[in-house]
């Protein structure tokens, strides 16, 4: 296992709907703070919406600095096709960089049909998808001492 204070996490977060992606921001960051993780162990970066995000875990997975990236945003289906093109091309770049440079990208990019369903995922106490980010990231970092 990997010690607690030499693991490093960058967290790329979309602008795009910021109030949604402040609050998983928010509970990401205490529950890794609650793990044993510093401040100065975690970077946030912020890109202006979902679909720049894999551009900048691809730029950040490069640089073989960080142990995992966990991504946040949110998509709101609209009435055209949008949707579906940001979604789908978001997750598939942010896999692909997750394969490629064999680092947990950790996706928490919030594709929902009402605002009111990403609102809920990002402040309840259960099941909240910032808390799980950071878990998930934490798993895959140990996970992969391991191998």
């Amino acid at each position: 296992m990997k010690d607690i204070k030499d693991i490093r996490i960058a967290i790329v977060s979309s602008s795009f709907r910021k109030e949604i992606s402040d609050h998983l921001e928010k509970n990401c960051l205490s529950t890794l703070k609650s793990k044993g993780l510093k401040e100065n162990q975690i970077d946030i970066f912020h890109v202006p919406g979902s679909l720049e995000i894999p551009l900048i875990a691809k730029k950040l997975a490069k640089k073989s600095k960080y142990d995992a990236i966990i991504t946040f945003g949110t998509i709101l289906k609209g009435k055209t096709y949008h949707f579906e093109q940001i979604a789908n091309e978001c997750i598939r770049g942010c896999m692909d960089v997750s394969l490629q440079y064999e680092i947990p990208v950790i996706f928490e990019v919030l594709a929902v049909y009402d605002m009111k369903d990403a609102i809920e995922r990002a402040v309840r106490k259960k099941e909240n998808k910032g808390v799980e980010g950071a878990l998930t990231a934490l798993k895959m970092i140990d996970l992969i001492a391991k191998l």
